[in-house]
């Protein structure tokens, strides 16, 4: 039998053995590389945005032949990184800013030294050809359209926590009417003509068009039709004159190929909101820095 003082000193021993085991091991998870950490995967979006033809060329720019794409939704990604990140498990998504998520969670872009991704983008109003002729007050509206990535993110956040598109549009209408009258000044009121606006299902552009949407309607008189289309088709109704106007042309890097292949097809009226972003976004808690920290050594 073992005295009392034996067994102190085997339990101190045997405890500081299980801590430096711990210790060990908790090492080894951080220095995992993070390719296997998410399965070299990293979850994207809808497959026709922009974001994932740059995200598709940046891993063939650097390499990144093990690597998969997963296809999926802007709603599927931000279900992805949700789940990830209140378990501060590693995560790469495909990201683009505004978007609420930057206000919800402490996120980070990936460097991209080889400008794969390109620099800081503008969302750009884009209308059909003769919309100036056919509808002189839509058209002098959507030209002085203008707003902030704050402003928009205001918006997303509110749908974010639980408001439909149009309330939230509605609300961020009522607190800032200095801005709203601004746009609207000395326009004629239309007489209940009909327009239709095209977007795709991000959450930045649900919130652009529900604000341009409610302004039209309550502002000046339209009856406006929102269109859910993904990027493409987006683009060839306003080409072929199926909707009005877009105020989701994401340039000069995410809508590129589009912008190409429609040119001379619309009307470019410029930007409604300069500072967006796209690239690769991990949460901060994952300790790589770059696109090439994907790539094992």
């Amino acid at each position: 039998m073992l005295n009392k003082s034996a067994k102190t000193l085997m339990v101190m021993a045997l405890a500081g053995v299980l801590a430096l085991t711990g210790c060990s091991a908790q090492k080894t998870d951080a220095s995992d590389f993070v390719g296997d950490q998410v399965k070299y995967e990293i979850v994207g979006i809808d497959p026709g945005a922009g974001l994932m033809q740059s995200t598709a060329a940046a891993l063939k720019e650097y390499d990144l032949s093990e690597w998969k794409l997963i296809e999926g939704s802007g709603a599927a990604m931000a279900a992805a990184l949700d789940k990830a990140y209140k378990n501060k498990q590693p995560i790469i998504v495909t990201g683009w800013t505004p978007h609420w998520k930057f206000a919800k969670y402490d996120l980070k872009y990936l460097e991209d030294p080889k400008g794969v991704y390109g620099g800081d983008e503008q969302i750009h109003t884009i209308v059909r050809n003769g919309l100036k002729q056919d509808q002189p007050s839509a058209y002098s509206f959507l030209d002085k359209f203008e707003w902030t990535p704050d402003d928009m993110a205001k918006v997303m956040v509110d749908i974010q926590d639980g408001k439909k598109p149009e309330e939230a549009a509605a609300a961020w209408i009522a607190d800032n009417g200095a801005k709203v009258d601004e746009w609207v000044k000395d326009i004629a009121k239309a007489d209940g003509q009909k327009l239709k606006l095209a977007y795709v299902a991000w959450d930045s552009e649900i919130a652009s068009t529900n604000v341009v949407k409610n302004v039209l309607e309550t502002k000046l008189g339209y009856k406006v039709e929102m269109l859910q289309v993904e990027a493409g088709p987006m683009w060839a109704g306003i080409a072929n004159g199926d909707a009005d106007a877009i105020v989701a042309a994401w340039l000069p890097t995410t809508h590129k190929d589009y912008y190409a292949k429609y040119k001379g097809k619309f009307e470019d009226m410029g930007p409604n909101l300069n500072g967006t972003k796209i690239g690769l976004v991990v949460p901060t808690y994952m300790n790589i820095n770059s696109i090439e920290d994907l790539k094992k050594k």
